[in-house]
């Protein structure tokens, strides 16, 4: 079972990697200043459906494609969704209160894609030449 722990340890390992403070104070991971995961503020497009009361705790994930985007947020076995504002981005959304639905693998898998994703050409292919896709 994933922890919101992970996700901050799993981001914090890969190279390049540096730690940006949002508005709120919220994490905001990034390469080459470009963010790859980020722990938004509560905003009006995560709401809970019944209380109508804004998630405090959505974290943002990159992808490398809106297809790799799509499969996350359509597999009903992950936490991960979408809204309406991040339509066109390659984005997902997930909330930290729902990490436990997916193993740390999973996790470790839908960081790095997010950091693959963000980081410059020649690092990232550097980094897959020592990490090679598990079968």
């Amino acid at each position: 079972m994933a922890t919101v722990d992970d996700v901050h340890r799993i981001a914090a390992s890969l190279p390049g990697v540096e730690v940006d403070e949002g508005t709120a104070g919220n994490p905001i991971y990034t390469v080459r200043r470009k963010s790859f995961v980020f722990f938004r503020n509560p905003r009006p497009d995560a709401v809970d459906p019944v209380t109508g009361e804004r998630y405090d705790d959505v974290i943002c994930l990159w992808t490398e494609t809106l297809e790799d985007k799509q499969a996350l947020v359509e597999d009903p076995s992950t936490p991960f969704f979408t809204t309406p504002h991040f339509d066109g981005y390659r984005a997902v959304l997930v909330r930290a209160s729902r990490l436990h639905e997916i193993d740390v693998d999973e996790l470790a898998e839908v960081v790095t894609d997010a950091w693959l994703a963000r980081a410059p050409k020649r690092m990232a292919a550097a980094w897959l030449a020592e990490h090679p896709p598990k079968g």
